[in-house]
């Protein structure tokens, strides 16, 4: 329905006209997020300040209209999709550094920044944020924040909720609130930063953010390590994280990613390869000498088919080419694609990939499977057309007996994507109605009006 003329009025007072978009045409593109689905809001606001976002939420809240907020839309669960419709707030326009303390190792942003364009910042000062997702390029730091994005390099540094240390925010009471402090060490109150951080803008409205920094490591060296099966790999992976230097990266390629590789790109692998690893290590070069040395070892003794490791950045980039082909090839061979971020325990992964092998086999979908093996985190693949109505119902069922299966090994449903619309169905399965209960009641705390990015994360009451 569309915005109230006197919310219209005042939503151009507080942002001005050229920040305020009514227009059903202008608001489209607002109303989808990387999950494809979609619903357009009411009007669209662009945010430059912390106090336009708080006037914003108080202008909502008086008049109960529906507030989601947005980064750059790279999302893969609906999260940023506004279901209710009303107001849709943009804060890819707050995009600044607003304090660096080398000192300090920490760094204060707008929650509009890219993850890209903040370690362009830290590069040159020999720093960098840990989390590095895929989409890092596009994705805001407010987005990495929303739903606790990691990438590759978690296995070693963690996540967003490792590698921050505090939060300005604007509660759905129209409150600001500063969580946790500039220190590294720090025990006084409850830990709402970890709180905040995986909400997805339903408990309030990240505005800036300080994080902790590390040191860029001195050099890199890189493996690539090919399996005759996914089980011979997965008890690589756990006599890897059982050894005392731990890789910045350990990234999983099964079979089915392979037979992709090998029809729809250039890179040359060996038929008998069904699983591949890429390790990565970093440090200075004395200790990455040490660290290569026992990492080699420890692969050599499980006789792996093949064992290449990179000498020159050159022959590390070569190596990285066939993981970073396959998200280009899965997007082209089927755009529908229903795609999950599941964890498992790491010494579970070997019966993980075991059963989606088995599901692939039974509905009669490809199920092509990679990802941050170190920890335990694979990104599920289920390709199908979605033009083809059994296809359709399959992929649903299948995607239904996955999720039983993650939890079935003690796994969690989601490791990095956040829960949006896509999982908030099946978020029961894995918790039980008392923590269920909590939430409910910590929304409730923090947004008495239910209009913050209402109906994601959880399921609805019933």
């Amino acid at each position: 329905m569309p915005i109230q003329p006197a919310v219209a009025k005042a939503l151009l007072t507080i942002f001005g006209q050229d920040n305020v978009y009514l227009d059903a045409a202008d608001c489209w593109a607002y109303g989808y997020d990387n999950s494809k689905l979609h619903h357009p809001p009411d009007a669209v606001v662009m945010a430059s300040s912390h106090e336009q976002v708080l006037a914003c939420v108080a202008l909502c809240k008086e008049h109960q209209v529906p507030l989601t907020t947005r980064g750059r839309g790279t999302g893969t669960t609906g999260a940023a999709v506004p279901t209710s419709g009303g107001i849709v707030l943009s804060l890819e326009r707050m995009n600044q550094v607003l304090e660096f303390d080398p000192g300090n190792r920490s760094v204060r942003v707008q929650a509009g920044i890219t993850n890209l364009a903040l370690q362009d910042y830290l590069k040159p000062h020999g720093f960098f944020w840990a989390p590095d997702p895929s989409s890092a390029e596009y994705c805001s730091i407010g987005g990495n924040l929303a739903c606790n994005a990691a990438g590759p390099r978690a296995v070693k540094y963690g996540s967003c909720r490792d590698n921050t240390l505090r939060l300005k925010a604007v509660t759905g009471n129209a409150e600001t609130i500063i969580t946790g402090s500039k220190t590294s060490k720090g025990v006084v109150g409850l830990d709402l930063t970890r709180l905040l951080i995986g909400s997805e803008g339903c408990l309030a409205i990240i505005t800036e953010a300080d994080l902790k920094l590390l040191p860029l490591p001195s050099d890199k060296n890189t493996f690539r390590v090919l399996f005759s099966s996914h089980t011979e790999a997965s008890t690589a992976i756990q006599a890897l994280m059982a050894q005392s230097h731990t890789p910045c990266a350990l990234e999983f390629m099964d079979h089915h990613a392979l037979d992709l590789l090998r029809q729809h790109s250039p890179l040359e692998l060996p038929q008998a390869a069904a699983a591949m690893l890429m390790v990565e290590i970093d440090g200075d070069p004395d200790s990455l000498t040490v660290s290569s040395r026992h990492i080699e070892n420890t692969l050599a003794a499980l006789s792996p088919l093949e064992i290449n490791c990179a000498h020159s950045p050159e022959q590390a980039k070569e190596l990285w080419q066939a993981r970073k082909a396959l998200s280009p090839i899965l997007r082209n061979l089927a755009p529908n694609k229903i795609n999950e971020d599941v964890v498992v325990p790491i010494p579970q992964l070997s019966n993980l990939l075991t059963g989606l092998d088995q599901l692939s086999e039974r509905y009669e979908l490809p199920i092509v499977n990679f990802g941050h093996a170190g920890n335990g985190n694979l990104h599920v693949n289920i390709l199908y057309d979605a033009a083809d109505p059994i296809q359709d119902q399959h992929a649903k069922h299948c995607l239904t007996e996955v999720f039983s299966l993650v939890l079935s090994l003690d796994g969690t449903l989601s490791g990095e994507h956040g829960v949006g619309i896509a999982k908030r169905d099946y978020v029961d399965r894995e918790l039980g109605q008392a923590e269920l209960r909590l939430m409910r009641q910590i929304k409730q705390q923090f947004d008495p009006d239910l209009i913050l990015n209402p109906n994601k994360s959880w399921p609805t009451e019933s």
